[in-house]
């Protein structure tokens, strides 16, 4: 792809991710229904963040794209390392996550994420912004261009340092307010959730390992190509 599309892209997509978390931010809180507590605002929920990490993604995409459209390559190269980065620890796997655990647990039982009292203050196109769109977005930046992934050991310890944060985000807003950011939490014991957040750890990694599967397989020696490129730079 062009490197002049490549930037509408991802500048239409900056925008749009934008919009969507200046959406979410202003639902306005006296309409909340009473499942949804105040404490940690729409911060403690995993989505919202996403929102938010994903508009930060291709916010740093398109000036990737515009320093190799004017030519400055030395910042461009240090620009792109970090868009890599966080495309392959964390924004890839997290929007594979949001959009599969949630569509998953809504089908079975929609009251243990998203209580259906939520519809008459969230709008469908809402829900499916944050919900289901982050999923072909992820996939087609995947399609537009390669991406290099760091050492396999880096990669899962940097994602296993976020998931573990937001895991203790989780416990210290039930530990002040006695609620569980997300319904499904209490229905397990202290062992059981442990083992719940185990396994959800398994299934981003197995999400992070999937996307490296993905954009090894569409790029191939495109990556190798590539990195000697920049290294030559």
């Amino acid at each position: 792809m062009e490197i002049s599309t490549l930037a509408t892209y991802h500048c239409l997509a900056f925008v749009w991710y934008f919009f969507v978390a200046y959406s979410i931010s202003h639902v306005k809180t006296e309409e909340r229904p009473s499942e949804v507590f105040l404490y940690g605002g729409q911060w403690k929920y995993l989505t919202v963040l996403n929102l938010v990490l994903q508009a930060v993604f291709y916010g740093v995409s398109f000036l990737a794209d515009v320093l190799r459209l004017i030519k400055k390559l030395r910042c461009a190269k240090c620009v792109i390392s970090s868009r890599d980065l966080l495309f392959s620890v964390l924004a890839f796997p997290v929007s594979m996550f949001v959009c599969i655990s949630f569509w998953t647990l809504y089908t079975y039982n929609r009251e243990l994420v998203y209580p259906k009292s939520l519809d008459g203050v969230i709008p469908l196109w809402l829900n499916h912004a944050m919900h289901t769109a982050v999923l072909p977005f992820a996939l087609l930046e995947i399609l537009a261009l390669p991406h290099r992934y760091p050492a396999k050991k880096k990669g899962l310890i940097l994602l296993g340092l976020v998931a573990f944060l937001y895991i203790s985000w989780v416990l210290w807003i039930y530990s002040v307010t006695g609620e569980w950011v997300y319904p499904l939490f209490a229905l397990f014991s202290p062992p059981g959730l442990a083992a719940f957040f185990a396994g959800s750890l398994a299934v981003i990694v197995s999400f992070y390992n999937f996307g490296e599967f993905l954009n090894r397989m569409i790029w191939g020696d495109s990556i190798v190509i590539l990195d000697h490129k920049w290294k030559g730079k």
